[in-house]
């Protein structure tokens, strides 16, 4: 038997969807594979995004005062 393309995805989903017990099971055992970081990885992390984040805002903050001061300076002398 032959399922046409259309209704392939309604058979595929009914099938999918036929054992919730079974799908309960394989998701404990994925849950059961994650391996979650360390303490201290959750912490060199953290760091490192607070230090990047405040070395992006150092840089566009001197780059918002180098365009600020060139524009005025451009302004002043046309003004």
């Amino acid at each position: 038997m032959r399922i046409r393309p259309e209704n392939r995805m309604k058979t595929e989903s009914v099938v999918l969807m036929a054992n919730p017990v079974q799908f309960i099971q394989q998701t404990r055992a994925e849950i059961g594979k994650i391996v979650w970081p360390s303490r201290r990885e959750v912490l060199l992390t953290t760091v490192t995004v607070f230090i990047m984040a405040a070395l992006t805002a150092t840089f566009f903050a001197l780059v918002d005062i180098l365009i600020r001061g060139g524009l005025q300076g451009l302004l002043s002398y046309f003004g």
